[in-house]
């Protein structure tokens, strides 16, 4: 059978779906709100589990986007920079958009509605692209570029994630690149076994801005219980091409989320909500505040391009 690829409404969001119809695996994007990752449904025991954290309608996207970014498309930079500011060719640039702490943060894309250019599926793979063209929109960062995120939903409930950058610019861009999802596995985080294979710790300071310093840290290594574990940090990671270089498991559920970043993401954000039916998985290209510690940054040259990829893969 082959997989598919359609259009719906739904509790009034628009949605594009991939559909596997073999294990019934399903992946929903909504291409309004920055081509976020909206739904991972796999089948276990008859019935359908959504492992993503999601927004329920337009009003609740709406009302809470800004503030928890749940599934958003990273770009041009992750996390914070302090106070907007940085420093680009000798001058000083200010983003326009702040956050309550009067950091810029999570980028410049996570609200904006990108448009469906391309579509493939067959036996093997349902496949969509999503593109927008960013054009000097923030006077804080005045370059031309085009972001592309294609979904591809494979056998075995394995989604791959790749975003390619396009400067479109006459100079060469700073970028970062990361995404926000939210994974819920049923019940309380409190309860799940995490595993990263992570060999530093990027210290923070009281601002949650790295300070320059990795820090040894080993302490995930092997699979543990989170219990009262409270994230909001960020690993360089150890990337081992064919092995996962995060998981996380519910034992009672059986469920398990494998991440498989490519050596274009070296670094793992991890938060923990306070409500701990979640836990957010950040893949970045970059550590916080790169545009001014340049740990990470690309410097993309004109009309040069550069893809991240990533896969997920739910156990059932």
């Amino acid at each position: 059978m082959e997989f598919s690829i359609a259009t719906i409404s739904e509790d009034g969001l628009a949605q594009t779906v991939l559909t596997d119809p073999a294990s019934r695996t399903k992946i929903i994007i909504l291409p309004q709100y920055g081509a976020m990752l909206h739904a991972f449904v796999v089948e276990k025991d008859g019935s359908m589990f959504n492992v993503i954290d999601n927004y329920s309608n337009t009003d609740e996207i709406e009302k809470d986007l800004s503030t928890s970014f749940k599934s958003s498309k990273l770009s041009p930079f992750a996390c914070r920079i302090p106070a907007g500011k940085y420093v680009y060719d000798g001058h000083e640039f200010e983003l326009e958009h702040k956050f309550m702490d009067g950091s810029a943060i999570h980028g410049l894309l996570y609200n904006k509605p990108f448009k469906q250019t391309d579509s493939f599926f067959d036996e093997q793979k349902a496949s969509v692209l999503f593109k927008y063209n960013y054009k000097e929109e923030d006077d804080g960062y005045p370059f031309n570029y085009t972001c592309e995120i294609r979904y591809t939903l494979l056998p075995q409930n394995a989604l791959q994630v790749q975003t390619t950058i396009i400067n479109l610019d006459d100079l060469p861009i700073p970028m970062a690149d990361g995404w926000h999802p939210y994974f819920t596995l049923g019940g309380k985080a409190d309860d799940w076994l995490l595993y990263f294979d992570a060999n530093a710790l990027v210290e923070f300071d009281e601002k949650l801005v790295p300070t320059g310093r990795l820090l040894p840290y080993d302490t995930f290594h092997e699979p543990r219980k989170l219990g009262n574990t409270g994230f909001d940090n960020c690993f360089l990671l150890n990337i081992n091409e064919g092995y996962a270089a995060c998981t996380l498991r519910n034992e009672h559920t059986g469920l398990q989320l494998n991440l498989f970043p490519d050596a274009t993401y070296p670094y793992l954000q991890l938060y923990t909500p306070p409500h701990r039916n979640s836990i957010a998985i950040e893949n970045l290209s970059a550590a916080p505040d790169a545009f001014n510690n340049k740990m990470g940054l690309l410097m993309l040259q004109p009309r040069h391009t550069h893809t991240f990829t990533v896969y997920y893969q739910i156990s059932c």
